[in-house]
This record gives structure tokens, sequence and C-alpha cells, in this order.
């Protein structure tokens, strides 16, 4: 099997890996981040709650920081980037799917572990991976479609924006008490388009017909978009 995020690839030889440990002490660590924070985590109190022993985890994972990264990462799911037509829908959507896995971590806790993952090049470049880059891919693949339907100035560029998106987004997870809400979120999404945008009301428009077509359906994650 391969090696779940931020473990060690499994010897040659041996006894297989059993993925119920992997499963329990995945757990168990996203249980004591939950209640403890970075700092409370320890292998002995991951051993205990789950059934199991120290070296059992050493061999999967090389240290507490990526221990949790791995655990951190089974949480955040992977936006997958809309391409509906909409782009206001479309950016809705990457933002707020990526929001609401990223609030299942405690911003003290992101903040923590990027604190020691950050002197390491390794860990530094693991941290990335699992938390920021795959809401940044999502977002800038969203603003690509854009750009190809002509919904964006020729001028605008568009790395620069995936950056504005992303630091206030890592921003208030690393140095705020809370994540960003829905309604701010929508925020940034309004002023960031309006300076984009061909036409913004344009834009708006058919993000209220398209809203009004599909209303009474099942409810799929996304942030409220500005009316």
């Amino acid at each position: 099997m391969s090696s779940a995020p931020g473990t060690a690839a499994p010897g040659g030889g041996g006894r297989p890996r059993d993925p119920q440990i992997d499963r329990a002490v995945l757990d168990a660590t996203s249980e004591l981040l939950d209640s403890g924070g970075y700092a409370e985590l320890t292998l002995e109190k991951v051993a205990r709650r789950a059934g199991t022993t120290r070296p059992a985890i050493y061999r999967r994972w090389a240290g507490r920081a990526p221990l949790a990264l791995a655990a951190v990462a089974a949480r955040l799911s992977v936006p997958e980037a809309p391409d509906t037509g909409c782009t206001l829908c479309d950016l809705g959507e990457s933002l707020g799917v990526f929001l609401a896995a990223y609030r299942a971590t405690r911003p003290d806790v992101l903040a923590a572990l990027y604190a020691e993952c950050a002197p390491d090049p390794a860990l530094r470049e693991r941290y990335l991976a699992v938390v920021v880059e795959p809401s940044r891919r999502a977002v800038a693949a969203t603003l690509a479609h854009a750009a190809t339907r002509g919904d964006l100035r020729e001028d605008v560029d568009q790395n620069q924006v995936v950056d504005l998106f992303a630091s206030l987004v890592q921003y208030r997870a690393l140095f705020g008490d809370a994540h960003l809400s829905d309604e701010e979120a929508e925020g940034a999404i309004e002023l960031v388009l309006r300076g984009l945008a061909v036409d913004y009301d344009a834009l708006l428009a058919r993000s209220a017909a398209l809203e009004l077509e599909h209303r009474g359906g099942p409810d799929a994650p996304h942030v409220h978009l500005p009316t």
C-alpha cells in the first residue's frame, strides 16, 4: 500500500503495516490536537489513546510534527475546482469548500505546527503541500476558467490574485483567534472581483439567475455570494 500523508514508506521486509493502527493513531492525534492543542501533543499520549506503542508510531512517522501533519492531511479534503460557467459561484465554491475543511483544525494548532516545521526544509515543504497548496490550486484553476471565458481583465496577474486570497486565509489561521468566516470570505470575493472583472454586474446577474434556477435543490457547501 502507499504511505499515508506524512508517513515514512514501509520497509522492504517484515510484517505488512496494519491499516487499523494507522487509522487509530491518526484519529487519536486529531482528538488530542482538538482537546489540548499542539503543545500538549506527545507520542506517549497518542499511543495510549490509540491502544498501540511508541515504536509502532515511530515505524510510521518520524516524530510529532510528521504525525500531526498526517492527521491534518487526513481531515483536509482536496477541493476540486468547479467550472459551472459562473465565476462568482465557482470562486465561492472553491473558497467555501476549502474553508469548511480548514476549520476542522484549530488555528493555534496550525500556527504552532508551522513554527516547528519552518526551520526544517523538508517539514516546511510538507506543511505547505498539506495545508496551503490544495486551496491555491483550486482557486488558481477557477481563475483560469474565468479568464478563458473572458470574465477577467486581460491585464490581471492571476498568481497575484491567488496570493491575495491565500494570504488572507493563512494570516487569519496563523495569527488570528479564528478562521475566516463565511461573511468575510464573501466580502473578500466581492472586493477582489470588482477590481478584476470585465463586468462585475454581469457576473452578479449570472450568479443570481443560476441561484433562482436551482432554488429548492440540495445545498452544496459554498460561500453565500453577494447580492
